[in-house]
């Protein structure tokens, strides 16, 4: 494993440091533990805003040289265990129900998304790999078959170049690996740029098509697990740089228009991973 250590990760923020409490064995213990981290949790957080606040009252030039233009949402990906659960019913619950509710639609396992770029591919006609491009996706599928993880499935882009350099990846991988195709993968213009570029001017309406599929795309690949998956799921989904760039500033929730700052080199590894909180 250590050939994998130059992979770079991206990391949704945890939220809180005492996921241990979960692997309680004794329920009475772990629903204890688990009203105590949310104590915890609330007094920090409430002591962090506080804190901010006298330090703003204190010192507001400090903010004016460093404003905070966005907060985290910490439901970003609309799978908060709060939004998913009757809210009449929760606070018409007592104390052990509502944790039971909570428990019930909270996220147990963590997801990791390996997000690929196509190989090297000719420019003009069809856009199929170069030669360089083959030996591209072929390395990239010894790479990955090293990997020491069970991969659950993988996603391709319906574009010639993406849908070479995953089968050609895939003759390294397991024959029952999942596989499958999706066109909302496809590149595209996924927002304007800031700064923008000469050499690519994309037209308005590419904007608004390309970038209302790609979000959409966004919001169906990049989010917390569902509550009924029990272990670490490791996807492999092979696309464009664009769609790829422009996932990483939504999953950190950095300003979209700033995607095309990230550089990708073809068969390039992006590791995002999302924890349960």
């Amino acid at each position: 494993m250590r050939s994998l250590g130059r992979l770079g990760r991206v990391a949704l923020p945890t939220g809180m440091a005492a996921a241990t409490a979960w692997y309680f064995s004794d329920e009475t213990r772990r629903q204890q533990k688990f009203t105590m981290v949310k104590e915890v949790f609330a007094a920090n957080k409430a002591s962090r805003m506080k804190s901010a606040t006298e330090s703003l009252e204190t010192n507001p030039s400090f903010y004016h040289a460093f404003p905070i233009t966005a907060k985290w949402d910490e439901n970003w990906d609309s799978r908060d265990p709060v939004s998913l659960i009757d809210q009449v019913a929760y606070d018409e619950a007592d104390g052990p129900k509502r944790e039971e509710m909570i428990t019930k639609v909270k996220s147990k396992a963590t997801r990791h998304l390996i997000l690929v770029r196509h190989g090297q591919y000719h420019m003009d006609g069809d856009k199929c790999l170069t030669k360089l491009g083959r030996e591209q996706a072929q390395l990239l599928g010894k790479r990955l078959a090293i990997w020491t993880v069970e991969w659950d499935k993988l996603i391709m882009s319906t574009m010639t170049r993406a849908t070479e350099t995953a089968n050609l990846a895939l003759e390294e991988l397991p024959k029952e690996l999942k596989r499958k195709n999706d066109s909302m993968l496809e590149e595209g213009a996924p927002y304007p740029p800031e700064p923008p570029v000469a050499h690519w001017r994309p037209q308005h309406k590419e904007f608004l098509t390309d970038g209302a599929r790609i979000e959409a795309a966004f919001r169906k690949y990049v989010h917390r697990a569902s509550p009924t998956q029990e272990k670490d799921s490791y996807e492999l989904i092979v696309c464009h740089a664009n769609v790829i760039r422009y996932f990483v500033c939504r999953a950190l929730q950095f300003p979209p228009e700033g995607w095309l700052r990230i550089s990708l080199a073809n068969t390039s590894i992006t590791w995002l991973v999302i924890r349960p909180s």
